[in-house]
């Protein structure tokens, strides 16, 4: 079984190589200084009546995936930028691209508040969570492979206090990449995220249900948000107030290991998107993280929920059991295609909802797309199917949801 599992590891390896050396030619760049819709400066046509808008599932940047990120630097600093080379065809050509960071990160001068980057001892499981100062240069990892704005709550969101919430933001800032869920100040804990989207203003809110028993910094009860549905809503109404024509919700929420959504979520998802303001939706689309595992897509009462997005990129993941569970390094990258409404002030609708699913190889330490590694001849039908199987088991077939990568 070992020998089959290193097999498959090396012809991913190989295949994503191949890829990544093809794609340095003629592809759109990435970063803060592409020329992307999805960045503000950056007008669409104004004849476009389409934005197509991608979420990704939590970065969990776990001791071995820290290791392989500064072997790619070759022994120097860490670059995580290779680790997402297979997610960057579909990132960087969405007019939209959202991530969850699922950590906090370190000082310039490495990581803070924590060990040494390492493997755990031997016999022990390995951490479920990232220590509470990751090497900051994921940040520009994330903006060369093209994502936008990042949701930045989460139960490890106050691992390292306020300072860690600082450095984060100063990280993200730094690579250009906006974010959501957390704040260095009350006025920019007050402030929504808006992003621009081909044509639409696109708002980006993000919450989570707790914070892992770290209570907010002294004085600063806005430091993280909380995913409280009153307070989502209040957001939500403001965004629209503050000119967005599409609001979208990060929710780091669910009961872990749980391939299906729990009575929260299911409570929770209900509420959003059934409120409405003059006739109008307040929330046009929820993207949770959280369970470690991918989890159903459904659309309640018109719009898009999906529950979980599972891991994009995690070590070796041990369940509640203390068992070590693929499921952990299984994910998908949620794709959904917004219309114009026909008149002024209505409700921009998912023309186009698809789940790509994919997976965290630890062997080679790099994102996979299923889709893509199935048409390169990995044999990764097994995993593709088992993602689908759980996307799909809400419905969501019937409601248009796009499975095949086509």
């Amino acid at each position: 079984m070992l020998a089959r599992r290193q097999q498959v590891a090396l012809a991913l390896t190989a295949l994503l190589t191949s890829a990544a050396a093809c794609q340095a030619h003629g592809h759109r760049p990435a970063g803060p200084d592409r020329p992307s819709a999805g960045r503000a400066g950056h007008p669409a046509p104004a004849a476009a009546r389409d934005f197509t808008l991608v979420a990704s599932g939590d970065i969990l940047p776990q001791a071995t995936v820290v290791d392989r990120a500064r072997f790619d630097a070759g022994g120097a600093g860490y670059d995580f930028r290779p680790l997402f080379e297979d997610a960057r065809p579909v990132v960087s050509t969405a007019d939209l691209a959202l991530c969850h960071l699922d950590t906090v990160l370190g000082a310039e001068d490495g990581l803070t508040g924590s060990p040494p980057p390492g493997s755990p001892a031997p016999g022990s499981p390995a951490p479920a969570s990232p220590a509470p100062g990751s090497p900051p240069e994921i940040a520009a990892a994330l903006a060369a492979t093209g994502y936008d704005s990042c949701s930045t709550a989460s139960p490890h969101s106050l691992d390292a206090g306020a300072d860690g919430v600082r450095r984060t933001l100063d990280a993200l800032d730094a690579a250009g990449v906006r974010h959501a869920g957390t704040a260095r100040t009350e006025a920019e804990g007050n402030a929504v995220t808006l992003l621009r989207a081909g044509p639409a203003t696109v708002a980006h809110l993000a919450y989570t249900g707790d914070t892992a028993g770290h209570p907010p910094p002294p004085g600063q009860p806005w430091a993280v948000g909380l995913a409280d549905r009153d307070r989502i809503l209040a957001d939500a109404r403001a965004a629209r107030k503050a000119g967005a024509d599409v609001v979208v919700v990060s929710l780091h929420w669910g009961t872990a290991w749980q391939d299906a959504p729990d009575e929260r979520q299911l409570v929770l998802a209900r509420a959003l998107t059934a409120s409405r303001t003059g006739g109008r939706p307040d929330v046009d689309l929820i993207v949770g993280a959280g369970p470690h595992v991918p989890q159903a897509y459904e659309k309640v009462n018109g719009t898009w929920v999906v529950y979980g997005l599972g891991d994009q990129i995690a070590g070796e993941m041990f369940n509640g059991q203390g068992l070590q569970d693929a499921r952990g390094t299984q994910s998908t990258v949620a794709r959904f295609t917004f219309t114009r409404p026909a008149r002024p002030g209505g409700r921009w609708r998912v023309r186009r909802a698809e789940s790509l699913p994919g997976m965290f190889d630890i062997d080679a330490g790099r994102v996979v797309d299923l889709d893509r590694a199935l048409a390169r001849g990995a044999e990764v039908e097994g995993v593709r199917d088992r993602i689908r199987a759980v996307t799909l088991s809400r419905g969501a077939a019937a409601a248009g949801l796009v499975t095949d990568g086509k």
